[in-house]
This record gives structure tokens, C-alpha cells and sequence, in this order.
């Protein structure tokens, strides 16, 4: 997959397309291979065209006699559709394949980045970049590269044609030529930085409705309904408008394409009218015949068709390099520096972490966890405690991996495994089986259910008619606030992991569903796993056998007898 580093630090996006391109050279060859074919059926089937009126008309043959000639100009039709239906099925393979290389590359990039990075970008203006900007280069791919090299074949061939049967006629579409390209050029500048801005707005609305749409209780209950929703019509008006600009230079450039073209096509048919009637003596006027005539002034229109085609995909090629600029610039995107992450395992074999000076340092915030030395032997539970924003979550990011220390040194067990549990955990459209096994791909129904009555959803499970496939809706919908909970502990009994990080784990819940979730995480540490407990929770740091108080990114040990 080429990446922004291959193709010029990453802001050559033309460059970045035709090496994304070069992937499918062989499709892409085979459609320009079609598009020839196309060419010379059509520039042959114009031939028998023009010689059949002439024979008709100068000659006077017999219809019976051109019989032949009417089948071979039906069979070249034939011959050129399905060249035509080649190209497009080529062109839209690879673009097919072109895309999904891009897409795998961008999910793989956000990997890489990590939660971290992500936490700090809007799933809206990331889904907007997944789905339309990849999206964006599907005409670039599929008409646009192939009809570039078309544009070059099929006026070469037909131009060569006219030379042999009017030089003269020939320097005509010779001396038109040049001015298609030169009106795309400048239109083509105005319309990359109009798509651009585009995709900018698009992806600003999509933040914008999906943030009222999920605050939407509170903006009833706060009686803002009324001005939220002129905010997101604002907002689709400008995206309007910005669409209409974007419509009126592609069709304002159409229209002074067609213009160039039918000035060129009607200048060649005067010459060829005023040559065929004696008034043009100049040159190779005076050999012109019907058929010689008549076959340029047919192919007058088909040396242009490819220019024109190109032009009308040279948007295509415009959005390609507008939303190119924001897929390269997440490409280019570097996860938090691993400068001093060493691989080597610690030294004691029953430590599973240890820290050793390390810091974390975030953008536009400084330093957000000072120099600290941790080590978690297995069986441990963890507390961290301290005000909200004082390095808790961080530290949890830094055990998971999720961030780097930017100095000191990590190091991990050999083929240490976790689990993570975030306070808001993510459950998807989907059933309790399709959330379960996020974190267990291939668990079992049995081992399913006996994670879910671990975590005390024994009971729900068995109510629900459906069982494991009972659908939940987008972010747990048909679950209460603890129930969804529960659910994400399961997830944990599901898998293995020595090592349990967990980010508030009962905030927002009850009394009743606290015990439940504490019980389960009793049961965790009961079987020998370390946990790491982020709370504010008095039961949970009860529980712990050590306390870590947060205060401003500094890491200090309580001891069991202080408070905490």
C-alpha cells in the first residue's frame, strides 16, 4: 500500500494517485486496452459508412450489393460495445481494488494510532474520510485514468486517418485540439480547491448532526431543541451552497468545452462543403470526394469524444485530489513516540509491568505524567486514585500500550495479554453474542453464557426469549447503564488476560449493580489476575491491595492505613 513517506512527505497528492494507480496497472491497461479496441471498431464502421453513401449516392450501386458491408458495420457495433462495456467493467475493478487497499490502510493507520490519538477526533470527521473522501476516488480510478490515455490514443488514430485522406483537414482539428486541455487545466484549478473545501464541509456537518443527535435528551429537557435544529440547517446551507458552486463550475466548463468543439466540428464542415462544391482550391481540396468528405467530417466529432470524455471526467479527477489531501494528512499521522519503550521483559519473572521513569507528554497540554517507576506483580490490585484529569486514565494508556512513554523506559512481560474496560464501554448494533465476542472471536455459546452469569446477567439471559441473539441497539440501547456494564465485565471473564485495566468501572451505576460489578471483579482478582483499578469508589480502593494517588501527573504510593 503506498503511504505518504513513498510519495513525496506526504503532500504530493497527485503523485500519491498515480502511485496508487501503478497497483492496478494491469486492470487499468486492459481498460485502456478496451477503450482502443472501441476506437478502431468505431473509426471502421464510419469507413463503411461513408464508402456505402458513396457507393449509394456517386456510384449508384445495387442495396443488395452493400449487403455485406451493412453486416460488418452491425457486427462492428457490436464489437464496439462490448469494448466499451470491458472498459468500464476494468476501470471499476480496479478501482474496486484500489479503494479497498486504501480503506484497509487507513483502518490499519488508526491502529496504529491507538485509542489516544482517536480520543482526541471526531468519529464523524473520521467516518466522513472512511466513507466519502475514499469514496471520492472511485471516478478518478475508474474513468478518469483510463480516459487520460485515451484522450492521447483515439485523437492520434482518427487524427492520422484525416492526414491520409485531407492534410488540410487534419491541421483543423490539429489547431482545436489544444484548447480543451487548456480550459480543463484552469477549470481543474478552481474545482480541486472548491472539492476540497467541500469535504471539509461535509465532514463539519456530520460532526455537528451526530453531536445534537446524541445530546439530544438534554437539549429537550433544556428546551434548545428549536435552536439546535437551525444550527444543523445552517449548517446543511452552507454545505449547499458550497455543492452548487462546485455544480456551477462543472457545468459552465462543460458548456465552453462543447462550445470549442462544435466551433471546431462546424469549421471542418464548411471546409468540407465549400471544398466538395469547387470553391476551396488551396491544397488537398480540389482531391476531396464524397467519401473522403464525408468520412472526415464524420470522424470530426470522434476525435473530439475522448477530449470531451476526459473533460467530463476531469471533476472526477478534482475530488480525487481534494479528498486525497485530508486521506494523506491522517496517513501521515504518528502515533505518540515509543523512544525508550524497551521489549525486553523485566527482571523478577512475576512482574508483568514495570515503568521505570516513565513520562508521557501530550500536544498543546505538556507534560501529563511525570517521570514515575511502577511495578505490577501478578495478583496484584491496583487503586489509583486522585481528582479527574490528574494522570489517572494516562497511566492506564500507558500500561495498555495505547501511548508511549516519551522518556524512561517500559518493560512488558513476554506475550503479555490484557483486557480493558473503559467507563463508557463500547457495545454495537448488534446481539449480546456479536458484543461478546469482540473480545473472544471464537468463544463458545456455553462459555458466552457463563461469562454473562459471572458478571451477573445469569438472570437476564435467561428472561430473554432470544437468548444470546436478543439485538441491542447502537452504544447498548435496550440495556440500562449497568446492564451495559456487566456486559463489558463479561467480555473480560471471556478472555484470559493476566492483566485487567479498568477506567471508573461503576461510575453512574446504582447501589445494587455496584455490588454486582465489585463482586465480579472480586472474582477476578480471586483467580490471580492484576488488576488496575482507576476509581473514585471507596469500596473498590477497600479492596485494593495498593493505593497510587494521582496529584497533578505525580505518581505517590498510600499506604493502607492513610485515607484515602
Amino acid at each position: 500500500m503506498a503511504t505518504p513517506e513513498t510519495t513525496g512527505g506526504g503532500r504530493d497528492a497527485r503523485r500519491w494517485l498515480v502511485t496508487l494507480a501503478a497497483r492496478e496497472r494491469r486492470s487499468l491497461g486492459l481498460a485502456v486496452v478496451a477503450g482502443v479496441v472501441a476506437t478502431l471498431a468505431t473509426i471502421a464502421q464510419l469507413g463503411l459508412l461513408a464508402w456505402v453513401v458513396s457507393a449509394l449516392l456517386v456510384e449508384g450501386a445495387a442495396l443488395g450489393a452493400l449487403l455485406p458491408a451493412l453486416g460488418a458495420m452491425a457486427l462492428l457495433l457490436a464489437v464496439r460495445a462490448l469494448a466499451l462495456y470491458a472498459q468500464e467493467r476494468l476501470g471499476q475493478r480496479a478501482s474496486l481494488r484500489i479503494r479497498a487497499a486504501v480503506r484497509s490502510e487507513l483502518f490499519d493507520q488508526l491502529a496504529r494510532l491507538g485509542p489516544g490519538w482517536l480520543s482526541g477526533r471526531h468519529s464523524a470527521s473520521l467516518a466522513s474520510q472512511l466513507v466519502e473522501q475514499v469514496e471520492a476516488l472511485d471516478g478518478y480510478f475508474a474513468r478518469f485514468r483510463p480516459q487520460l490515455m485515451l484522450s492521447v490514443i483515439g485523437p492520434a488514430l482518427i487524427l492520422g486517418v484525416a492526414l491520409w485522406l485531407d492534410w488540410l483537414a487534419a491541421l483543423f482539428l490539429l489547431l482545436a485540439a489544444p484548447l480543451i486541455p487548456l480550459f480543463m487545466a484552469l477549470v481543474g484549478m478552481g474545482a480541486e480547491r472548491l472539492n476540497r473545501d467541500q469535504f471539509e464541509a461535509v465532514a463539519r456537518l456530520s460532526g455537528h448532526f451526530i453531536d445534537r443527535v446524541r445530546a439530544i435528551t438534554t437539549l429537550q429537557l433544556f428546551g434548545h431543541t428549536r435552536a439546535a435544529t437551525r444550527e444543523v440547517h445552517a449548517a446543511a446551507d452552507d454545505y449547499r451552497r458550497r455543492s452548487m458552486r462546485t455544480l456551477r463550475l462543472a457545468f459552465l466548463s462543460s458548456a465552453v468545452l462543447e462550445f470549442f468543439a462544435s466551433v471546431a466540428i462546424a469549421v471542418v464542415a464548411i471546409y468540407v462543403g465549400f471544398g466538395l462544391l469547387g470553391y476551396i482550391t488551396y491544397g488537398p481540396s480540389p482531391e476531396l470526394t464524397l467519401f473522403s468528405g464525408l468520412l472526415v467530417l464524420l470522424l470530426a466529432p470522434e476525435f473530439f469524444q475522448p477530449l470531451r470524455t476526459l473533460a467530463q471526467h476531469y471533476h472526477d479527477r478534482a475530488a480525487a485530489l481534494g479528498a486525497a489531501d485530508g486521506l494523506m494528512a491522517l496517513l501521515a499521522e504518528r502515533p505518540d513516540p515509543v523512544r525508550h519503550d524497551r521489549p525486553e521483559a523485566p527482571a523478577d519473572p512475576e512482574v508483568l509491568v514495570e515503568l521505570a521513569g516513565a513520562e508521557v507528554t501530550r500536544p498543546g497540554r505538556g507534560q501529563v505524567l511525570a517521570p514515575c517507576d511502577l511495578r505490577l506483580a501478578r495478583g496484584e490490585v491496583v487503586a489509583l486514585i486522585g481528582p479527574s484529569g490528574s494522570g489517572k486514565s494516562t497511566l492506564l494508556q500507558l500500561l495498555a500500550g495505547f501511548v508511549g512513554p516519551g522518556a524512561g523506559e517500559r518493560h512488558l512481560a513476554p506475550g503479555l495479554a490484557l483486557a480493558w474496560m473503559d467507563q463508557r464501554p463500547l457495545l454495537i448494533q448488534g446481539s449480546l453474542a456479536d458484543n461478546l465476542r469482540l473480545a473472544a472471536p471464537d468463544a463458545s455459546a456455553e462459555a458466552m453464557a457463563e461469562a454473562l452469569a459471572r458478571a451477573g446477567l445469569g438472570e437476564l439471559l435467561a428472561r430473554l426469549p432470544e437468548g444470546l441473539e436478543t439485538p441491542l441497539g447502537e452504544r447498548g440501547a435496550g440495556l440500562s447503564g449497568g446492564q451495559a456494564q456487566r456486559l463489558a465485565l463479561a467480555r473480560i471473564f471471556l478472555v484470559e488476560a493476566p492483566l485487567v485495566l479498568l477506567d471508573e468501572p461503576t461510575a453512574s451505576l446504582d447501589a445494587d449493580t455496584e455490588a454486582v460489578v465489585i463482586g465480579a471483579l472480586e472474582a477476578l482478582a480471586a483467580q490471580g489476575r492484576t488488576l488496575v483499578i482507576a476509581t473514585h469508589h471507596p469500596a473498590l480502593i477497600t479492596m485494593a491491595s495498593r493505593r497510587l494517588r494521582f496529584d497533578a501527573g505525580r505518581l505517590t504510593e498510600v499506604q493502607h492505613d492513610a485515607s484515602p
